[in-house]
């Protein structure tokens, strides 16, 4: 009966491929309709009321009617509904509310996750996810046997007086999944969704004893603390061999590439297959389709949210242009600004993206808004400084745990530059020659860097530090920041970052 079921979700998800073609062939004509039917369904909450909804019957009247926002202005909507106001934002009470991992912000922020926010686009999104890969993989093993996923989730509080809850998003989603999704997922609900990470980790480790995990989801960074700690309780048995059907790793949240060679040592069979998700706190947005396209995710451009687009050469003017996504040029970096059926109207979320491809449109992730280093006039972004640690790794043969950089002022001599600080995980470094390595790749990544780096006029050679193991685990602990659901900042234009880690 077991396996009846097993091949019968199989071929569920082989068969959605013609509902996944049809929406990803007819992406204008999708955003539009979204547009119009989050509108019309907001029209009597208060922002609706306010922004009279009603009478927007265009893209242009919506543009000049709702102001692109930050959280800061949208705030003081979201603070009724946290006090259990009803039809604020979005319709009715919204009882979930995730808590951003505050990568850019030190103070928390509320996001509300509607019912149509989980079951339109989270869910949705995750059944498109397996679609994508039974479609890819016809002759894949992943279900069989009750295979299932290992998923490091949040945490997520009690219900208040009013009935809130508040919590990670992987932890609100993974509480409410359907229940034969549960069935195929591991740890027990108890433990996912267990708040400190110091008591979570080995109770995860005892829950998967006897488990037959084919696949892993969550952010690479916590799975590598979780794998240390079971290698040091079974120093005698690799981790294929602990998980010998290992088939999967579901990723997102940050880049992969810096931690590709590790997950390739911990499963090192050409089974093993790697997906990226663009799964952020205000939205699902993007699936990697093509398993050979690394790091490129077609966009979700049929669930439920609708997407706006600001060039990043405009962004932070006085009036930039906004565009929709009929207007996407391919090659150029924009902030994503989203609406969403949970009630984020015209949100900035902080991060930058670029289009690889406009049929059908894919993108990359290449940065944060707020997490760049523009001291200098080098503008360089994260996708740089992902792409430039994963090259010199795989040249000096060495893992990277973590790594973040800010900038060095200018002295009085007009000298100043980049400080890295990089927690080595394997391997033996050189750490002037890697530094120089290191430079020689952001110059051919980055025209503005190399340009600045030009006979030493305004940027000198990269400080590089390595920096002893845990240092980036202490960190975050000391922030209050330690948990699956978290992520190390990679650049920042401020030493704020630098300077605190020099300390632990």
């Amino acid at each position: 009966m077991q396996k009846i079921i097993e091949t019968g979700i199989k071929k569920y998800f082989q068969l959605r491929k013609y509902k996944f073609e049809s929406w990803k062939k007819n992406a204008l004509a999708s955003q539009d309709f979204i547009l119009f039917d989050l509108l019309n369904t907001a029209g009597n909450t208060q922002f609706g009321q306010e922004h009279d909804f009603e009478h927007i019957t265009s893209y242009k009247k919506f543009k000049d009617t709702i102001p692109v926002s930050t959280y800061e202005n949208i705030y003081p909507y979201i603070e009724k509904m946290l006090k259990g106001e009803q039809n604020i934002l979005w319709p009715g009470f919204i009882q979930f509310f995730s808590k951003s991992s505050g990568t850019t912000n030190d103070v928390s922020k509320y996001i509300p996750v509607s019912h149509d926010a989980l079951y339109k686009n989270n869910y949705s999104a995750g059944k498109d996810v397996y679609t994508i890969f039974f479609n890819n993989y016809k002759n894949s093993n992943l279900l069989e046997n009750h295979g299932s996923v290992l998923s490091l989730g949040g945490s997520i509080s009690q219900p208040n007086e009013k009935g809130i809850q508040i919590g990670d998003v992987s932890a609100i989603i993974m509480s409410q999944l359907p229940k034969w999704a549960g069935e195929y997922r591991e740890p027990s609900i108890e433990v996912a969704l267990m708040e400190h990470w110091k008591d979570k980790i080995p109770a995860i480790i005892n829950d998967l004893k006897g488990k037959n995990i084919t696949q892993i989801s969550g952010i690479p960074t916590w799975f590598v603390s979780l794998f240390d700690e079971i290698k040091k309780q079974n120093p005698n048995i690799s981790l294929a061999e602990m998980f010998p059907n290992m088939e999967l790793f579901v990723h997102g949240a940050v880049a992969f590439e810096p931690y590709r060679a590790l997950f390739e040592d911990f499963f090192p069979s050409e089974n093993m297959k790697y997906l990226e998700v663009y799964n952020a706190t205000e939205g699902f947005f993007a699936i990697q389709d093509i398993p050979e396209k690394k790091g490129e995710m077609l966009l979700l451009t049929d669930h439920g949210i609708f997407y706006e687009f600001i060039s990043m050469d405009q962004y932070g003017t006085n009036n930039p242009k906004v565009i929709k996504l009929d207007d996407v040029v391919a090659g150029v970096d924009y902030a994503m600004i989203v609406t969403t059926n949970a009630g984020l109207w015209r949100y900035d979320i902080g991060d930058t993206i670029c289009f690889t491809s406009l049929e059908p449109y894919r993108i990359k992730i290449s940065g944060r808004t707020k997490h760049f280093i523009n001291v200098f006039g080098e503008e360089l972004m994260v996708g740089n400084a992902d792409s430039a640690i994963s090259e010199v790794s795989k040249k000096h043969n060495v893992s990277i745990e973590n790594y973040t950089a800010g900038p060095v002022f200018m002295d009085e001599h007009g000298k100043g530059g980049h400080e890295w600080l990089i927690e080595f995980k394997t391997g033996a470094v050189d750490i002037s020659t890697f530094a120089i390595d290191l430079d020689d790749s952001l110059k051919k990544l980055n025209s503005d860097y190399r340009a600045k780096r030009q006979d030493d006029i305004a940027l000198q050679l990269p400080i590089v530090h390595g920096i002893f193991a845990g240092t980036f685990e202490k960190w975050m602990e000391s922030r209050g920041k330690l948990g699956a659901q978290n992520k190390v900042p990679r650049l920042s234009n401020k030493r704020d970052y630098i300077e605190s880690l020099l300390e632990i």
